[in-house]
C-alpha cells in the first residue's frame, strides 16, 4: 500500500489512506451496497402491487439506523451515510407507493 500510495498525487494521498479508504472494507462494503440503492430505483418503475411492503419498510428502516450509526464512529464514514441515507429514502418512496396502493385497493 505504501508503494502505491507514494505513486499518486500529494492531494490523493490521505483519501488513500483514510482508515475509511479504499485499502479497507469500511470504502468496499458501502460502495457495494449501492446495488440495493440501484435496486430500489429500478423498484420505482414498477407497478405498486408488487412492492412489498415488509421488505421496503425493512430497509428503509434499516437504511435509517445506519446513517445514524456512520456519523457516530470513529473514523465517520461518510460513504457509509450516503449508501445509507439514499437507501432509506429510495424505500420510504416505495413503501409509500406500495402502501397507497394497498390503501385504495382495500377501499373499493
Amino acid at each position: 500500500m505504501l508503494r502505491i500510495s507514494c505513486l499518486l498525487p500529494c492531494r490523493l494521498r490521505p483519501i488513500f489512506l483514510h482508515p475509511a479508504g479504499p485499502t479497507t472494507i469500511f470504502f468496499w462494503a458501502p460502495t457495494i451496497k449501492w446495488g440495493l440503492v440501484l435496486a430500489g430505483l429500478g423498484d420505482t418503475n414498477r407497478s405498486p402491487d408488487t412492492i412489498s411492503l415488509y421488505q421496503a419498510a425493512s430497509l428503509m428502516i434499516t437504511g435509517a439506523i445506519w446513517s445514524r450509526y456512520s456519523l457516530v464512529v470513529t473514523p465517520k464514514n461518510y460513504n457509509l451515510f450516503s449508501v445509507n441515507a439514499f437507501m432509506s429514502l429510495t424505500e420510504a418512496y416505495n413503501f409509500i407507493r406500495g402502501l397507497l396502493y394497498q390503501m385504495d385497493k382495500d377501499l373499493k
